[in-house]
């Protein structure tokens, strides 16, 4: 690698980096050999699907398969090898050079950025389920043609089955992806190959998400057409599904289960259940194969799909999530049936444990009998101590030990009826009504297969009905959208309105808003899943000539709720969250030694006013004590915070960057003057905090300060017109998107090398809901979740896509337009996340799981929760034991009827085996899924996302929609929901 020029640094220096760059060429190369062999693999795989299936298949005689239907299963895997053939050659002409370019990206940019690369690729993915359902009908028909698949799988190499190598293009991308993150990681910055790596790792990105897409939309299509062909013609179901007008949302495979009085399980049966946008369907699952010898031939070479036999449909709106014990009065108890319970109505015991417990009636009469037996096992204990003789297994230590044993399984059991409710997902659904007219309605319950599936149709279910609203429908538009472009997919949906400031007596205009997570332990399961980010809502502003305001709204809930308002002296310009430090932070810091617990930063929220004042407030709760205050050099007006791992940074009116050093105890060293870094003439209109810099925005120029040294590195010029200020910039992957005071034009630019990279003109998105307005203008950025989201001064806002990875973030698509916007600038666009708790994504099986990983425990596992756990544990009974392994430590004889064992040993060997040792190899869950590793475990973190634009009142662009809340110039906050991404 060539690396930076060095201007000093000692020859013990410069050797340790000349070692890196060499073990960094090395690694570089040998990932150069895993894309070439790679590569080499794909290649041979596309030949093998067209030398020994297509080609056979098109020259056999008599045909098993039609020409034209051979056409049709192997459609455009010709191109697909002709572009990948020619990759080829280029990489091994690259490869062949490679000691003196080392340069790979800008060949992958080449390759893969032509339209007819999307182009095949696209053809291939949509017609991919056709292709298979062609070869799985023929699999069923034509037993010719299975026996050719069987022979051409078992005389192949490696067995892998048609299914195998067709699918191989669909993983393409997601392969190369991988590799280039790992050239990239080791690719040190200034090196020749960085920038177009990372213009490569977009344009894969890119191509990979577009495919995505087409291939989710066709998987969504194929669904909801199997579902149509097993509705008859004549219903009014059938009749909706083909209207066009439905989109599915989510689809999966549920265990609908049905229990008695008690709660004991009584029966379970798979269901496929379908949330559109409008209707909920359950259906039957059925597979027909010729015969259950058949199936398993068929399905090993090709995925069989099902059969569905619509169960019932009902209305969205009309379907509610119903928690246990957390009814409340959501609804009539006495109108519910539960569905084949054996009974039309709940017992009164059965509603009181309802509302104590969270768990089905089982678990309770299980601790209840947990609780009867340590009371007999107490009473045995007393009887234990009245023994006059000493026995090695009856004494008062094994005794102890019984009763430890018994409250360990009450524990267990607690916890079992505490997360009953993380996969058991319970539907109240309307009925028919009873003989009086009176309405009834039933309780479906299903088992989903984890909590994260539960956590996803909790909150589908629960953004599909605010989709259903007036100004969700529709709530996004697309500048050239026609009816055969338009893509359902899921745009945040907007979830209320609401206005900024509880007093309208003052005209207090609208200038910052910060969220501040703080996880709430008492909100449910399912509310976790419906309330926006849990935390709270800063927002601030004020009146020019007099003081600001601070509203604090909290979030745990649909809707948010004002919950404290207090004046400071000035108005607040602008505001920062600077959370709290984590673990790894603080080792870095330390040097991995212990850190002062007096030195640790708590989250804090930063206030910005226009005296020049900074607040410093404790953003842990609503109770809003400023720890510290301070005043700017000179009293000049705070513009915008933005903060370091060892500084606050705040930008002045006077083109002046005041750094505030991080004191002793945790917070910031605003007694002394803080360390002033002259920019230039004008105001400080924007911060930037990177990795280890901070751009600072002055006029139209952008200065790179060092973020350790407080040294200037650089600065460059944004825009051509020193009229032009930057007002904006927002960090995603390895650009920064800038927005100016003049023109509708945003600017990309690259974070290392400063070049710019590209430049978008949003009055092209806006002019169609607006036409007529010549002069359109960006008052606000925001990236979250691959959307950049523009504010522009006509209130209305653009949302673009941009890629998520560490490349370069370009613009590639038309975006989206909303039609809910403000009456007047879009002052603000803020994002409010929060992360779910890690033990609401834990399943019982996950934490048995763990505890077997964690070695040998002083405690028995947690009793076995299946139905057929339950009743294998009735049959073999508990080994009730807690600390004590063995008694042969204890004094006295062993007290048993057998002989007892050889002092050797020796008589284990022929003791009767112990059956758990095969029931786990019989579990195919237990071998066919690995231990999690700490890449799943945080691949199941889930984050919960709202975006929040602020600005004067409310207006719908389309059109429709509600009207306007209050007055148009009142300060009004929007607030999307996006889905959680799972």
């Amino acid at each position: 690698d060539r690396a930076p020029a060095l201007e000093s640094g000692g020859p013990e220096f410069k050797s340790g980096l000349r070692h890196l760059t060499l073990n960094s060429c090395v690694v570089r190369r040998h990932i150069l050999r895993s894309i070439v062999q790679s590569e080499g693999s794909y290649v041979e795989s596309l030949k093998r699907i067209l030398q020994d299936y297509r080609n056979p298949l098109m020259e056999m005689e008599p045909k098993v398969l039609s020409a034209r239907k051979c056409q049709v299963v192997f459609f455009r895997l010709k191109e697909i090898l002709q572009c990948h053939s020619m990759f080829q050659i280029a990489l091994s002409s690259r490869v062949a050079e490679w000691d003196a370019t080392e340069k790979i990206g800008d060949l992958f940019v080449a390759s893969f950025s032509k339209s007819m690369v999307l182009d095949v690729y696209s053809d291939y993915v949509n017609n991919f389920t056709t292709a298979m359902s062609i070869i799985k009908k023929a699999c069923l028909t034509k037993p010719a043609f299975l026996e050719f698949l069987k022979r051409r799988q078992v005389s192949s190499s490696d067995r892998v089955t048609l299914y195998g190598l067709m699918v191989k293009p669909i993983q393409r991308f997601p392969q190369f992806i991988l590799l280039l993150q790992d050239m990239l990681k080791n690719t040190s910055k200034g090196h020749p190959d960085r920038l177009s790596l990372q213009l490569a790792l977009t344009e894969l990105e890119t191509l990979a998400e577009k495919l995505n897409e087409q291939k989710r939309l066709a998987d969504q299509l194929a669904e909801i057409q199997q579902l149509t062909k097993s509705v008859s013609d004549r219903s009014s179901l059938n009749k909706l599904l083909t209207s066009g007008q439905r989109q599915l949302l989510l689809c999966e495979t549920l265990t609908e289960t049905v229990y008695g009085d008690r709660g004991q399980l009584i029966k379970s049966k798979e269901r496929k259940v379908f949330l559109l946008n409008d209707m909920l369907v359950c259906a039957n699952i059925n597979f027909k194969p010729v015969n259950h010898r058949g199936q398993l031939e068929i399905s090993s070479l090709v995925p069989l799909g099902p059969k569905y036999v619509v169960k019932w449909n009902t209305a969205l709106p009309q379907v509610q999530v119903a928690e246990v014990g957390q009814e409340g009065g959501t609804y009539d108890k006495d109108n519910v049936v539960i569905q084949n319970a054996g009974a039309k109505k709940s017992s009164p015991a059965s509603q009181a444990h309802n509302k104590v417990y969270l768990g089905p009636p089982r678990l309770f009469q299980e601790l209840q009998d947990l609780q009867k037996d340590l009371a007999v096992v107490e009473q045995i204990t007393l009887l234990i101590s009245t023994l006059h003789g000493t026995y090695q297994n009856l004494n008062m230590t094994v005794a102890q030990d019984w009763c430890l044993a018994l409250q360990r399984l009450m524990r267990v059991k607690e916890e079992e009826i505490h997360s009953a409710n993380k996969c058991r997902l319970r539907l109240l659904l309307p009925g028919k009504p009873d003989k009086s007219g009176r309405p009834i309605s039933f309780m479906v319950v299903f088992i989903t297969p984890n909590p994260l599936s539960k956590i996803s149709w909790v909150n589908r279910l629960h953004l599909a009905k605010i989709g259903l609203r007036e100004e969700n429908q529709p709530g996004w538009k697309s500048p050239d959208e026609d009816k055969k472009s338009k893509a359902p997919f899921w745009c945040p949906i907007l979830a209320c309105c609401i206005p900024a400031f509880s007093s309208r007596t003052l005209s207090l205009q609208l200038r910052s808003l910060i969220h501040s997570p703080v996880h709430s332990p008492l909100l449910g399961f399912s509310a976790v899943s419906t309330s926006l980010p849990q935390g709270y809502l800063w927002v601030a502003g004020g009146q020019d000539g007099a003081g600001g305001q601070v509203e604090i709204f909290s979030l745990n809930r649909p809707t948010p709720r004002m919950v404290k308002s207090f004046p400071v002296a000035s108005p607040v310009l602008c505001m920062e969250y600077i959370p709290e430090k984590n673990e790894e932070d603080e080792d870095r810091e330390s040097g991995g030694a212990a850190p002062d617990p007096s030195s640790v930063v708590h989250p804090t929220i930063c206030l910005g006013l226009q005296d020049g004042s900074i607040l410093v407030y404790g953003s842990v709760d609503t109770g809003t004590q400023c720890l510290v205050t301070c005043k700017s050099p000179g009293l000049q007006p705070v513009l915008c915070l933005c903060y370091s791992p060892h500084y606050l940074f705040a930008g002045l009116q006077d083109g002046t960057v005041a750094a505030y050093p991080q004191s002793s105890g945790g917070l910031w060293e605003m007694e002394s003057p803080p360390t002033c870094l002259s920019v230039g003439p004008g105001p400080i209109r924007t911060l930037l905090s990177l990795e280890d810099a901070v751009w600072a925005s002055c006029g139209h120029q952008v200065t790179v300060l060092d973020a350790t040294t407080l040294q200037t590195q650089q600065s460059f010029e944004a825009h051509q017109d020193e009229a032009a200020s930057v007002t904006h910039m927002v960090k995603a992957g390895s650009g920064v998107w800038m927005a100016f005071s003049l023109g509708a034009s945003i600017r990309l630019f690259h974070t290392e090398t400063l070049e710019h990279l590209q430049e978008i003109n949003i009055a092209t998105r806006t002019t169609f809901l607006m036409p007529g307005q010549k002069h359109v203008c960006v008052t606000s950025l925001l990236i979250c979740q691959g959307q950049l989201w523009v504010g522009t001064d006509q209130g209305i806002i653009v949302l673009l896509p941009v890629p998520r990875l560490e490349g370069i973030p370009k613009i590639t698509g038309k975006g989206m337009v909303s039609l809910n916007g403000h009456c007047g600038p879009v002052d603000f666009l803020a994002v409010a996340t929060s992360t779910l708790a890690p033990d609401i994504l834990r399943s019982d099986q996950d934490e048995a799981e763990e505890e077997k990983g964690e070695g040998p425990s002083h405690e028995p596992p947690p009793a076995p929760d299946s139905h057929l756990a339950h009743e294998l544990v009735h049959k073999k009974g508990i080994l009730l034991q807690y600390r004590l392994r063995s008694t042969a430590h204890l004094p006295g004889p062993l007290l048993s009827m057998h002989d007892p064992p050889d002092p050797d040993g020796t008589a284990l060997a022929h003791s009767e085996e112990d059956g758990s040792i095969y029931e786990m190899a019989d579990d195919p869950d237990v071998w066919v899924r690995s231990r999690p590793c700490a890449r799943d475990a945080h691949r199941k973190e889930i984050s919960s996302v709202a975006i929040i634009s602020g600005g004067q009142g409310y207006r719908n662009f389309g059109g429709g929609g509600r009207p306007a809340l209050g007055s148009e110039t009142d300060s009004t906050l929007l607030i999307w929901q996006v889905p959680l991404m799972i």
